[in-house]
């Protein structure tokens, strides 16, 4: 495909060049025959005024010694021709009594034209041909027309100045014509290998290689795209990867739960004699698996959405500080069985436009991970107040803490700290992902500090509106 626009470019080139050459010389061409036709009918017009008159009122012979010395004079041939077309006088004594073949002369004596011209090749004294200008002019004797005068003159200096400048004029159109198509092959090479470069990364890109990376010198346009579709590279490399991950978490989450119940329900079909506690137990364990798969069904679908972007919010007034207390109120009775105190500290109401349903999920979800996390006897502090146009949400636990290496982490789906303890406590892995994309939404941010051992801190920042 490049080698044939490259080959286009190329035959438009020399196309063009060809042509301002072509019209050059036919403009050149032309001026120099303009200027011969000119001086000729110019010059036959004056010698045709002169010798008119004279035709007839003279002697022949002092009408032909005129007739020479007009000739010498004008550097070219003479003819008297009547109006029958014979040559009664030839300065070259070499055609009188014949009849002419000019057709130039021919217009005039019909009466056509008063003047006329036509150019000839014949041959010359050598037998080589050569080219010659007739000018012919009617000649007026007493008002009336009487014959033609022919003047031939040899314009072969002009063809062969003509030739020369053609010549000249193709050898330099060659060697400029080579010139640009080897600076045109240089540039188009220089521009088109950075389209080629990025052509191949989209093509090897389209094919799922995404490691690959476009290398483009420089610090024009065709860089900056390199660099836009390096990064746009590194970014679906990123995305595949998450999608993979995702794929692969998700896989494994339901495949747990789903496996626990098939044992669970193998043992019940084959054990005939199972005593009702344990089958009463087995299936208490197998409602708490289908609340599980069910949840993290629920939390997929809430993603799912999310990045299909058709989760819309419902926005309304609401009381931030209710919804806050409201949440609290439901977790409350998990805290008391873990002997916990949740203390609530609330500075400001914080009306807002936002939905109300999805910031109470962002409120159970942080606290419910707070309660979880928190030794029996622990403390989790809950307070809201304004900063500026914002809300601040700040919960706090005396919990385990987070590795900071595992920090940057907590709010990457399925990512859990400590995998075997989360699992005991039911957690599926997602919902602190829930918890930044909800907010985000909200055009609002959230941001976790802790330290190992001594507890957990969320701060969710919501503007006010």
């Amino acid at each position: 495909m490049r080698t044939r626009i490259l080959v286009a470019f190329l035959l438009v080139i020399g196309l063009s060049f060809y042509l301002v050459t072509v019209t050059t010389i036919h403009l050149v061409g032309d001026s120099l025959f303009e200027d011969t036709v000119q001086s000729g009918m110019s010059g036959v017009a004056e010698l045709s005024a002169a010798l008119g008159e004279r035709v007839g009122a003279e002697p022949a012979d002092a009408f032909y010694q005129r007739l020479l010395e007009a000739a010498r004079t004008s550097g070219g041939r003479l003819l008297i021709v009547d109006m029958d077309g014979k040559v009664q006088a030839d300065t070259f004594d070499a055609h009188c009594g014949t009849r002419v073949a000019l057709s130039e002369v021919y217009t005039l004596l019909r009466g056509e034209q008063e003047s006329d011209y036509g150019f000839h090749r014949v041959l010359g004294s050598a037998q080589e041909e050569t080219w010659v200008g007739c000018f012919a002019s009617a000649l007026v004797s007493g008002g009336a027309r009487v014959g033609a005068l022919v003047m031939i003159v040899s314009v072969q200096d002009t063809v062969d100045s003509l030739t020369f400048m053609r010549d000249q004029m193709m050898v330099i159109f060659g060697i400029t014509l080579a010139a640009v198509l080897v600076m045109a092959v240089l540039i188009s090479r220089i521009i088109t290998k950075p389209v080629a470069e990025l052509s191949d990364g989209i093509e090897r890109m389209s094919k799922g290689d995404y490691q690959h990376r476009v290398h483009v010198p420089g610090k024009g346009e065709m860089a900056q795209l390199a660099a836009a579709f390096n990064q746009m590279s590194e970014q679906v490399m990123s995305l595949d990867e998450a999608r993979n991950q995702f794929v692969s978490n998700a896989s494994h989450e339901l495949k747990t739960p789903l496996a626990t119940i098939k044992i669970l329900v193998e043992s019940m079909i084959y054990e005939d004699e199972m005593p009702a506690a344990l089958r009463k137990e087995f299936l208490g364990d197998i409602d708490k698996e289908v609340d599980r798969l069910s949840s993290v069904v629920g939390d997929l679908l809430t993603l799912v959405h999310i990045d299909s972007h058709k989760l819309r919010l419902h926005r309304e007034k609401m009381i931030f500080a209710d919804t806050v207390r409201e949440s609290v109120r439901r977790l409350q009775p998990l805290a008391d069985k873990h002997a916990q105190t949740i203390t609530v500290d609330i500075a400001d109401p914080c009306e807002m436009f936002a939905d109300p349903g999805k910031l109470s999920q962002v409120c159970y979800n942080i606290v419910e991970n707070a309660v979880k996390y928190t030794p029996e006897g622990g403390s989790i502090t809950v307070s809201l107040h304004r900063m500026g146009r914002d809300a601040v949400l700040e919960i706090s636990d005396t919990g385990v803490g987070i590795p900071q290496e595992d920090l940057a982490h907590v709010f990457d789906r399925f990512y859990r700290v400590d995998r075997a303890r989360s699992r005991d406590t039911g957690g599926t892995g997602l919902g602190l992902s829930i918890v930044q994309q909800i907010v985000r939404l909200h055009a609002g941010s959230v941001t976790v500090q802790s330290q190992q051992g001594k507890g957990t801190t969320f701060t969710v920042q919501l503007p006010v509106k």
